[in-house]
């Protein structure tokens, strides 16, 4: 509990000292990067700092271009893992009750990442439609399938949302693999424990070579690919 309050408490800190000249940088230059990357690289120090290491292989695997990148998710120690192993600015698909925080919300929205309203069905298919048409201008997006996070570290089923971006914007499709996150903190607990989080990029499937009607069929391609790369006690029971 000791490492989730220094957390809590620096990265407030960080937010408050870094994030607002940032903000104010970003809305006078209208240029993302420097808050994007100041936000994920203080966060993974602030992860180092207690005692949790990421290891990340596979980078050759990843297109030049705009992508999908697709991730599973296991606990929130995953998000700055993935995150910070992507090396480029991304946007993310996060849910709308995240932008209602000062500072973090202007951040998440100037940095382009775009809300969703789980429960709102024509709203969340209002941004995915927004995702994609971001995606066809060169804008790479990260997303988790699941839709949240799995309660006992193994992969879920997949929503088809992120193949259908895919397919619509004509982009490949990166899955990634992250493993251990779940053992440096649980679901629904704030305790965060000392280990390893390895991250793995696959190979990219190209979604261009499917229609609509075969998004299923994609679907489970991701699907199959990323459970087949995940250790034991992560692979579906199914």
């Amino acid at each position: 509990m000791v490492r989730t309050v220094f957390i809590a408490i620096f990265l407030s800190l960080y937010i408050i000292v870094v994030g607002i000249p940032l903000l104010l940088w970003t809305v006078i230059s209208r240029n993302p990067d420097a808050l994007y990357w100041a936000g994920v690289k203080g966060v993974m120090f602030f992860v180092r700092s207690v005692g949790v290491r990421v290891e990340v292989s596979g980078l050759e695997r990843i297109p030049s271009g705009a992508c999908l990148f697709i991730a599973n998710h296991t606990s929130s120690a995953d998000a700055p893992a993935v995150v910070g192993a992507i090396p480029r600015r991304i946007a993310i698909l996060l849910k709308k009750s995240l932008f209602k925080y000062p500072i973090v919300g202007q951040a998440f929205t100037l940095a382009h990442f775009i809300p969703v309203e789980r429960g709102n069905h024509e709203s969340a298919i209002a941004s995915l439609e927004k995702a994609t048409a971001a995606m066809r201008e060169g804008q790479s997006f990260l997303i988790y399938p699941e839709g949240t996070r799995s309660p006992d570290g193994r992969l879920q089923e997949f929503k088809r949302g992120a193949v259908v971006m895919a397919i619509k914007a004509g982009l490949p499709i990166v899955p990634m693999v992250c493993a251990g996150a779940q053992k440096v903190m649980e679901k629904r607990s704030l305790v965060i424990r000392p280990g390893v989080i390895t991250v793995e990029f696959l190979a990219p499937i190209d979604a261009s070579a499917y229609t609509f009607e075969q998004r299923d069929e994609l679907n489970k391609r991701v699907h199959a690919a990323m459970a087949t790369a995940l250790p034991e006690d992560q692979k579906p029971l199914v």
